[in-house]
């Protein structure tokens, strides 16, 4: 599924040779990733084309005459198109070729040189676990020696992620976004221009029938523990009175085992203002338009993927013969699947949001008070 990489706006900057050349800023999840240039970007392209062959998006071609302003916004709309469509692949997003580029542009955009470093990772209970990295490990590094350091099973990861959280006063916090693999995470805890931001570890996952696959996991039902008390004192999960009562008492006797096996979620909190969320659904062949005004858009979209894709590995294990392309936590696995279905999401700025017909809107719109 394709990440939210969006271009939204670029600058004119003087080069050595007395000319001038557009530097494009980056953004994912509706944070700043990096600052870069075409020639990069076109160098970049090549190298995976001699890695992956012709099944690359295609790459917006040079202009070697000056561009008109018209030119320039199309260059910028295709750039931001071949962003989000190069990372599709889930085998793309894992090659080295991918993963060093995009390091090396992180780094530089924020002037960052690679160099040892003591990196907080915090946990729901509100501890923090300091560990050794690099400025230059990723997200996904990080994890994994997080992990080796609280004994959480090394095959258990894909169930976990990084977040960067924002700390407020009087307790209050918000899950601004999740880190994605190839993020490094001391840069993005610096670029952020949002103050007392940290980097926060939780589970990544949103089927409750998932706990069951982590407890055999000392560290991991720990995890989850926490995280589910946090939610509720947060008032991001709502459990029903019964399900209150029965983790009380469970917290009572300390039985963490039993206390993660309450079905509760609830939305999370991000700092992203004044976007709508979209996304198309089709239910016995009658397609019908969510819309979602929120803050959250980024957070809710990217956890809507989840979900689809979590349905989907349900769907494949009940119907070994059908064939998906399932991209999860690094991973790809192949199944065979008619697919009758289809799901899109996407998101806007209020100002430019589309007209829908009320008749079309099942929800008609929904304000982010009504979540």
């Amino acid at each position: 599924m394709k990440m939210h990489f969006c271009i939204p706006v670029s600058q004119q900057r003087p080069d050595a040779l007395g000319g001038r050349y557009t530097l494009y800023s980056v953004y994912l999840d509706g944070f700043l990733f990096c600052r870069v240039r075409y020639s990069q970007l076109h160098r970049w392209n090549e190298q995976l084309r001699r890695v992956f062959g012709d099944c690359l998006p295609p790459f917006p071609p040079k202009y070697y005459l000056a561009m008109t302003t018209s030119m320039a916004n199309e260059r910028r709309d295709q750039l931001e198109q071949y962003l989000q469509n190069v990372t599709v692949d889930p085998n793309m997003l894992r090659s080295d070729v991918f993963v060093d580029f995009l390091k090396l542009v992180q780094l530089d955009t924020f002037s960052i040189s690679t160099k040892k470093a003591s990196l907080d990772i915090f946990l729901p209970d509100g501890r923090s676990i300091p560990v050794e990295i690099l400025t230059s490990d990723t997200a996904e590094r990080v994890l994994e020696v997080v992990s080796h350091k609280i004994g959480l099973c090394r095959e258990l990861l894909g169930y976990f992620g990084l977040f960067l959280i924002r700390f407020c006063k009087e307790g209050k916090l918000s899950v601004m976004k999740k880190l994605a693999d190839f993020e490094l995470p001391y840069v993005s805890l610096r670029s952020s221009e949002v103050e007392n931001c940290k980097v926060g570890l939780r589970k990544w996952y949103l089927d409750p029938s998932l706990d069951s696959m982590l407890m055999d996991c000392r560290a991991a039902v720990s995890l989850i523990y926490m995280q589910a008390i946090q939610d509720i004192r947060k008032e991001w999960a709502k459990p029903t009175q019964a399900q209150r009562q029965k983790l009380e008492a469970l917290q009572r006797e300390d039985n963490q085992t039993k206390g993660t096996l309450l079905d509760m979620d609830g939305p999370q909190q991000t700092l992203n203002r004044n976007l709508e969320l979209r996304f198309l659904y089709s239910e016995e062949s009658r397609w019908q338009w969510f819309v979602i005004y929120s803050r959250q858009a980024f957070l809710l979209s990217s956890c809507l993927k989840k979900m689809i894709s979590e349905k989907m590995v349900k769907l494949a294990a009940e119907n070994p013969e059908m064939q998906i392309e399932v991209p999860e936590q690094g991973r790809s696995k192949k199944y065979h699947i008619q697919q009758s279905q289809k799901d899109y999401s996407s998101f806007l700025p209020r100002a430019s949001k589309i007209t829908i017909a009320e008749a079309d809107c099942v929800l008609g719109t929904v304000e982010e008070e009504g979540l």
